[in-house]
């Protein structure tokens, strides 16, 4: 499986419903939460092309999106091919 790295924040649904969606799908992921980690927030930035909302999700340092994006993927049956 690939790495999986999602930069999340202090009180984001969103960023919950994005984890959930991977335990869903059985894939393990490091958290970065931006709130509590000095410098995440800019690294998330410069990363993500410029997108400061959170969640900002990354396959193997691939940049997929937020959680729209990747309930989008989950939703076309595109997202356990992308994690294998």
């Amino acid at each position: 499986m690939k790495k999986i790295t999602i930069y999340t924040g202090p009180m984001c649904n969103y960023c919950d419903a994005a984890k959930r969606l991977l335990i869903r799908n059985k894939a393990t992921y490091s958290e970065i939460d931006i709130g509590k980690v000095e410098g995440a927030m800019d690294e998330m930035i410069k990363k993500a092309n410029g997108k400061r909302t959170i969640p900002q999700i990354f396959f193997n340092d691939e940049h997929i999106g937020g959680y729209d994006e990747i309930r989008a993927l989950e939703k076309e049956n595109k997202l356990l091919d992308l994690l294998k």
